[in-house]
């Protein structure tokens, strides 16, 4: 049986612009499969992950956005659960 999906929205705090940190979630995002969204940078210095997929695979993926690439220092993460939209089809970086 199929996991039900649920969306995850997360507010990433520390270093974590300019030290490759949206490319880093684009990566995790798609080595585990059936992720779908966004991560982009927010103007206060902050990174935004919106994901839709199953939960315990948007768990496995916020475990690793809590650590971060090489050179980031991720100091929190605010955590959103919310209802799944379906208008995602692949994980992006957004400007």
């Amino acid at each position: 049986m199929e996991e039900q999906k649920v969306r995850m929205r997360a507010i990433v705090k520390g270093i974590v612009q300019g030290v490759g940190y949206r490319y880093f979630a684009v990566y995790q995002a798609q080595k585990i499969s059936g992720i779908v969204g966004y991560v982009r940078n927010l103007r206060n210095g902050n990174v935004e992950v919106v994901a839709e997929g199953e939960k315990s695979k948007l768990e496995q993926f916020l475990s690793e956005l809590h650590k971060g690439p090489v050179g980031a220092h991720v100091t929190d993460v605010d955590v959103f659960w919310e209802h799944p939209t379906g208008e995602f089809t692949n994980f992006s970086i957004r400007w």
